[in-house]
């Protein structure tokens, strides 16, 4: 059994896909599952365990007819049984109809006609609940498990001597990602929570909890950002994990992480982490599994930068 799942998006779009894939793996044990990604997400499949191969193929961009046609014929050599799509373009059921493979599942849309077993597209829910709704097309109708990654164990290893290295004891650390992709900036999303808030968060944190270290991850795009809180709160640790697994693997031994809606929030999740994230436009319900460990906070205005940092003190304190 072949299996191939093209999956658009980011590298959150991708962890969030993990429980659909791993309930894949369990339904059909001995398949090769494949999956279709664009080059910024292949990243994420370090920490997956269901995932055999990751091809790359920039969905977004402005592919000519031939890009196209070289995808339907790398996907059509490889002779998939099943094929899975996330989105709900047009282009991309043809593009499956063309490749010939027998049993073809998506969102039921424009694109139908081209699929063998459409599904209803219930946007409403948690999005990882949202995919793996496509598996009602193989007739596996089991709840959506929980988001879970696979950590390689160098990668473990990493965050041991990165904490070590950070002089980080017994007592644990307090995780904090604000910063936020160019890709996102591009876009003009509200996703940045304004650096004097963490200004303040941090010292009335220190002040009430100066025992627990205070650990802010630093991304390519951040330094700009990490800089700004380090002049304020010289008493920062920062760390700079290089991949997704070292950056799980951080997560996993953190007390509490707090962040904005992005992925290293979907990995917290995933490793089950205290979680305090911060929303402008989005509706968290879409984006974190109901439960009592995974606190949304929402600016009511829809703006980022309207949510106090009061606010998000007192759910830390409070819970």
């Amino acid at each position: 059994m072949r299996i191939v799942a093209l999956v658009p998006g980011g590298i959150g779009d991708q962890i969030l896909f993990f429980p659909t894939l791993d309930d894949l793996k369990r339904s059909y044990p001995n398949a090769q599952i494949d999956v279709v990604v664009e080059p910024r997400s292949k990243a994420a499949y370090r920490v997956s365990k269901s995932v055999n191969n990751v091809l790359a193929f920039d969905y977004k961009d402005r592919n000519s007819l031939a890009d196209w046609g070289n995808l339907v014929g790398t996907i059509r050599d490889r002779e998939y049984n099943i094929a899975i799509a996330l989105g709900q373009s047009a282009l991309v059921g043809v593009l499956l109809w063309l490749t010939g493979i027998p049993r073809r599942i998506g969102y039921r849309s424009k694109a139908s006609a081209f699929l063998t077993n459409p599904v209803p597209l219930r946007t409403e829910q948690y999005a990882a609940c949202m995919y793996h709704d496509l598996l009602q097309g193989l007739s596996i109708n089991s709840p959506t498990p929980e988001l879970a990654v696979n950590v390689p164990k160098p990668d473990i290893d990493w965050a041991i001597k990165e904490q070590q290295r950070l002089e980080i004891k017994e007592t644990g650390y307090i995780l904090i990602h604000g910063g936020s992709s160019k890709l996102a900036q591009t876009k003009g999303l509200d996703k940045i929570y304004p650096v004097r808030n963490w200004q303040q968060i941090i010292q009335e944190f220190q002040q009430k909890q100066p025992e627990i270290p205070i650990v802010v991850i630093q991304g390519p795009d951040d330094e700009e950002f990490v800089r700004s809180l380090k002049n304020s709160a010289p008493y920062i640790k920062v760390t700079s994990p290089d991949d997704i697994g070292k950056l799980a693997a951080l997560i996993a031994g953190a007390n509490l992480m707090l962040c904005t809606d992005s992925a290293p929030m979907h990995l917290s999740v995933a490793v089950q982490t205290y979680t305090v994230a911060l929303f402008g436009p989005t509706n968290p319900a879409k984006l974190l599994p109901r439960s009592d460990k995974f606190i949304a906070i929402k600016s009511s205005t829809g703006k980022m930068a309207d949510i106090s940092p009061k606010t998000v003190l007192e759910k830390i304190w409070g819970g």
